[in-house]
């Protein structure tokens, strides 16, 4: 049975802290119910659309994070971009507009009070249709500006309701198909029309600075196992080199070669983990030459060796450590 919310009287902030909190009260047994009751990330009848339930943090991890809206309905967590922590809660939401390479870690999680959250992917074409729609979001100086491809905002009753309308439609799998677009439509719109909208339109927004370093980033990706040639990437962008760098930085809070980098040490722990290679043959097909190189990078970004870390990591997931 669907919940009816009444709209708080505009301007009237207690009356609308009073109804988040009832929102995502439900959102959060929502969450619980859908996942099970079983803690890890789990995917959903609506694309694009995940989970995720936790009553222990882990450990720090890494990943590449796509872009995507991740909201929370208990909990916290802390994301590292490079140097630069972003922290969000049951109160805040985090968009990250560019596919980046994180650190993050749960703050807190419990038997009691499990950490509860979800994410929802996106990418620029279901960005750029709105972006043309709204007026004034591409004209200013701003707008075109490179900015931080990563921020957090307040959550609101409007983009709360419409996240869960789109969670509820978890119950009516034949509604899926139709109303699912139109939710994920109106939850973009709400995240373009919110005071950081602007940076999420940026992304979308042809030409802009932080247009171009989305293609750089996406060409890193492609081949980041290959010698960095920071000319070519700036030829590919239309931009000076000094440029590139400039911009690129304030996208992702990185040079291109840190940038590089922790794909490639990202990448290099995979194949060891998950495929079973020993350090040299990863270390060598994410592009390292220098054995000695590779084992010293990665044990500054990790904070182990390899074969320590990835037995590390075998041992949490059997449940020794």
């Amino acid at each position: 049975m669907l919940t009816a919310f009444k709209r708080p009287e505009p301007g009237d902030r207690s009356a609308e802290q009073m109804q988040i909190t009832v929102m995502r009260a439900e959102l959060a047994a929502q969450i619980e119910r859908h996942s099970g009751g079983v803690d890890g990330i789990c995917g959903t009848a609506i694309p694009q659309f995940s989970l995720a339930r936790l009553t222990q943090a882990p450990p720090m991890g890494h990943a590449l994070h796509q872009p995507a809206l991740c909201i929370l309905a208990q909990g916290s967590k802390r994301l590292m971009l490079n140097d630069e922590v972003f922290i969000y809660d049951s109160g805040h939401y985090l968009v990250v507009s560019q596919n980046l390479p994180v650190a993050g870690h749960v703050i807190s999680a419990s038997q009691d009070v499990p950490y509860l959250g979800l994410k929802l992917e996106f990418d620029a074409r279901d960005i750029a249709s709105l972006v043309l729609e709204l007026r004034g979001l591409d004209d200013t100086p701003a707008a075109r500006r490179a900015q931080r491809g990563m921020f957090t905002g307040e959550l609101s009753d409007t983009l709360l309701d419409a996240v869960l309308r789109l969670m509820k439609l978890l119950d009516t799998p034949e509604d899926i198909p139709t109303l699912a677009p139109l939710c994920k439509r109106e939850i973009l719109y709400r995240l373009l029309r919110a005071p950081q909208g602007w940076q999420l339109a940026q992304m979308a927004i042809t030409d802009s600075h932080s247009q171009r370093i989305s293609h750089v980033i996406g060409r890193l990706h492609q081949r980041f196992d290959q010698a960095l040639v920071v000319e070519e990437l700036a030829r590919e962008a239309h931009m000076s080199v000094s440029s590139l760098h400039a911009h690129f930085k304030a996208v992702t809070a990185m040079s291109p070669l840190q940038f590089q980098k922790q794909l490639r040490l990202q990448e290099a722990r995979r194949l060891m983990l998950a495929e079973h290679l020993d350090a040299g043959m990863a270390g060598h097909r994410v592009g390292y030459e220098s054995q000695s190189q590779f084992n010293r990078e990665y044990a500054r970004f990790f904070g182990n060796p390899p074969a320590r870390d990835i037995r590390r990591l075998r041992d949490e997931q059997l449940g020794l450590s």
